[in-house]
């Protein structure tokens, strides 16, 4: 979990970053940068931080030796620093702007900050910002005289839409730090997250979490009815169990896991079966035992879809239990659901 209501911007320093591909240039600034009152300040901060809050975490990696990975090493020098931001920032910049290379990469203004007094997961640290902002907004501006309103229009940042970001949390420098990214445009181009940053999810209960979640997930929704006759109702009931697991424990245990959601031996060993298939498919560890990151549970719940649609007509919501609701067919072959209640709010 991470938390900014006591947080400082303490410098930042904003730069043009062109496309190299197309002959875009660098454009440095000749100082910090600053802005003209605390509103703007509070703006600036909703804008950076506000997309950062369960995000996934990583590290800095490199294919022989973490100090050659050239952001993690300017990270470093920068906490040991802070007072080098201007400088830091160019050399970051101009590592963006070789890398900025790709067809689909726009130009932007790229703002490199200096923050203190983040709060992750529990502990207050200092973190380096690294925010690209490729897209301008239209914005209608209302000009008043005395007996006269005039429209006119300019183009800037809509606050609301980060395109690119990266927090850099001073701790654990020795795994490669604590790293958290934005990427609006990650499907069309890799180049913010694997050229420029060069990071891995990190081994951490977050991760591990958030994979196992997934896996069942998806065996409960595509490899289930494939081996078993099951209604969407008992899907439903099974996604529910799965994710309250993980929120009434702390710790994940495997064969408890499996023998307190899915019960039957059949299905727990297609579930094994489809999860050791998936894991070597996409080069991911086993782990049977871990601690259990509740941002992640927070996250993935977000996708376990809960909602029975029936035809266009209903939807019905289902939180648990299902032997409150009854599946059939009348004498003249209508589908039929039956709930039961015991209060009406």
């Amino acid at each position: 979990m991470i938390e900014f209501s006591e947080v400082k911007l303490e410098s930042f320093c904003v730069h043009q970053v062109g496309n190299k591909l197309r002959d875009e240039d660098l454009k440095i600034s000749k100082e910090n940068s600053s802005f003209e009152d605390t509103e703007t300040e509070s703006y600036l901060l909703k804008y950076f931080l506000s997309p950062f809050k369960d995000n996934e975490i990583y590290n800095f990696t490199h294919s022989s030796e973490l100090e050659m990975n050239e952001i993690y090493t300017l990270s470093k020098r920068l906490f040991s620093s802070p007072e080098n931001l201007y400088d830091t920032s160019i050399a970051v910049s101009k590592r963006l702007y070789e890398k900025s290379v790709h067809p689909k990469v726009n130009e932007g203004d790229f703002c490199v900050c200096y923050f203190k007094n983040c709060l992750v997961e529990g502990v207050v640290c200092d973190a380096i910002g690294l925010f690209k902002s490729e897209v301008k907004d239209v914005f209608l501006k209302i000009n008043s005289s005395e007996n006269q309103r005039n429209v006119a229009h300019e183009r800037g940042i809509n606050i609301q839409k980060l395109d690119k970001g990266c927090l850099i949390f001073n701790l654990e420098a020795e795994n490669g730090f604590k790293v958290c990214i934005v990427d609006t445009k990650s499907r069309d181009s890799q180049y913010w997250k694997e050229d420029f940053l060069k990071i891995k999810p990190a081994s951490d209960e977050y991760h591990t979490t958030n994979d196992f979640l997934s896996i069942t997930k998806q065996f409960l929704t595509k490899q289930l009815p494939n081996d078993f006759e099951v209604s969407k109702s008992e899907q439903i009931d099974l996604l529910n169990k799965s994710v309250a697991y993980f929120k009434e424990n702390e710790y994940f245990d495997k064969e408890e896991f499996e023998e307190t959601v899915f019960e039957d031996e059949n299905v727990i060993e297609s579930f094994r079966e489809y999860d050791t298939n998936y894991r070597e498919e996409n080069e991911l560890e086993e782990i049977a035992n871990f601690e259990i990151s509740p941002s992640a549970v927070k996250k993935q719940s977000r996708a376990f879809k809960r909602v029975l649609k029936l035809d266009s007509n209903f939807d019905i919501y289902i939180k648990g239990d299902k032997n409150m609701i009854e599946k059939g067919v009348d004498d003249r072959g209508r589908k039929y659901y039956k709930i039961y209640y015991e209060e009406e709010n």
